[in-house]
């Protein structure tokens, strides 16, 4: 298998930056909206929006030894995820279900990302090795979301 160049290296892992980004938007979006009665998720959601920062700056790190830019911007299906919350957060109210459900669903948006860069890009050996440890970083991450959704009412 041929390795692709530093370029499209790049932008693979431009498009996990901007999933990084969206994931910290959508933590910060769910921190805003929390009621007094969730207000045990904030140090989760807190924990989210640390973890996002600093998968995407070792992701940044490999952007500029490659000789590239960190994007700085999040993803088109970020921005349709997030405005779907919005209108899904209007119909449904703030409960904790809800939260965590949009939560989960943008953890598994964020699986899928990951499960698509590593199995179908000729990336170098050291960046899937990196990928793969950020992959199971936020898949502990998703099955808390998860195990808390299955707790909520």
């Amino acid at each position: 298998m041929e390795t692709i160049t530093p370029t499209a290296t790049n932008e693979v892992l431009n498009d996990l930056i901007a999933i990084n980004n969206d994931r910290i938007a959508g933590y910060e979006k769910a921190l805003k909206e929390l009621e007094e009665g969730n207000s045990d998720l904030r140090p989760l959601f807190t924990d989210m929006i640390a973890e996002s920062h600093q998968l995407r700056n070792a992701l940044g790190n490999e952007v500029q030894a490659n000789g590239g830019t960190m994007d700085s911007g999040t993803t088109a299906s970020g921005k349709v995820y997030r405005a779907w919350m919005d209108v899904k957060a209007v119909f449904t109210g703030h409960d904790r279900k809800t939260i965590l459900s949009n939560c989960e669903a943008g953890e598994d948006a964020a699986q899928r990302a990951y499960k698509d860069a590593i199995e179908h890009e000729a990336l170098p050996a050291y960046i899937k090795e990196l990928l793969t440890q950020q992959k199971a970083e936020l898949r502990r991450s998703h099955d808390q979301i998860k195990a808390l959704r299955d707790q909520a009412k």
